[in-house]
């Protein structure tokens, strides 16, 4: 053999080093980003997430809040077209709820304080430190949170009601789906808002993992609220405010046969049921309470 031959040699040789070296280090990789979704990593993302949102500034979260609260009003919106120009058909009513995502799609996506979200991220955080403060933190966040979405419903509402934004046609559809969501009595309604909370939680724990797919993601999962005919508390305090505002809701009505049972429901199922679940899976896996 030649030098050079021996040289060229000694290069394949070399090469197919770095080709199965390199090969080696993209095995790695993927193995690292599929280990990248294991539960307690996810935990781990939600948590740092609760930790971030209670420590931002009161004025940031009243604002986001209150635009949460704007935003969710288009899921109202949307059903209420759908139901107006689509052909009265069985299956009507399954194509319909898909307006309701559409206030969603807006706050999620669009990183706005959306209250029921809070019942998971904002209740890790607590789980882990176990301390008095970081429970404080996370009620005083969930009250500025609630009230600041309930503003915004509050406002979206009387752009419906006192201004001519809604066509007449679609204001009927708006006051039927209000009547229906407010109207099925505090008992119902607490049970129907349990799947509600646990079904946002079930989003939030999934969305770390979702990358190009969170659109879909959250598409279906807030149609399932929709088609289930279970009950939100920001997306229903808008329907709430709505017949408040046209006189057909009273204060005491509108709390006890609607606001409160549809929160405690909510809370339930994304702090009780979702969290305490998502908790106890990874729970030993967590070094600060592998004890």
């Amino acid at each position: 053999m030649t030098p050079f031959q021996k040289a060229e040699a000694f290069k394949a040789a070399a090469k197919a080093r770095r080709n199965k070296s390199d090969s080696a280090e993209n095995e790695e990789e993927s193995v690292r980003d599929a280990l990248s979704l294991a539960p307690k990593l996810v935990y781990e993302v939600i948590r740092r997430e609760g930790e971030e949102e209670m420590e931002r500034p009161k004025r940031s979260l009243i604002w986001s809040g209150i635009a949460a609260g704007v935003m969710i009003s288009m899921s109202v919106l949307g059903e209420a077209i759908l139901r107006t120009y689509l052909p009265d058909t069985p299956s009507r009513y399954l194509i319909e709820n898909l307006g309701y995502s559409l206030g969603f799609l807006a706050v999620i996506m669009g990183r706005m304080q959306l209250f029921t979200e809070n019942t998971i991220t904002t209740v890790l955080p607590v789980m882990v430190s176990r301390s008095f403060h970081t429970f404080v933190c996370m009620l005083r966040l969930w009250g500025i949170v609630l009230g600041a979405n309930v503003v915004g419903a509050f406002a979206a509402a009387s752009l419906f009601v006192f201004t001519t934004a809604i066509s007449p046609e679609v204001m009927v559809a708006v006051m039927e789906l209000s009547h229906h969501a407010t109207g099925m009595g505090a008992n119902q309604a607490f049970w129907r808002a349990i799947p509600a909370g646990v079904i946002v939680a079930l989003i939030v724990w999934m969305l770390p993992q979702a990358d190009s797919s969170k659109f879909f993601l959250i598409l279906t999962f807030t149609w399932l609220i929709a088609a289930g005919d279970f009950t939100h508390i920001v997306a229903g305090s808008v329907e709430m405010a709505v017949l408040m505002l046209e006189g057909d809701l009273g204060f005491d009505g509108a709390m006890r046969g609607f606001f409160l049972p549809v929160l405690t429901g909510n809370i339930i199922g994304g702090t009780v049921i979702f969290a305490l679940m998502a908790w106890g899976q990874v729970r030993d896996e967590l070094p600060q309470v592998s004890e």
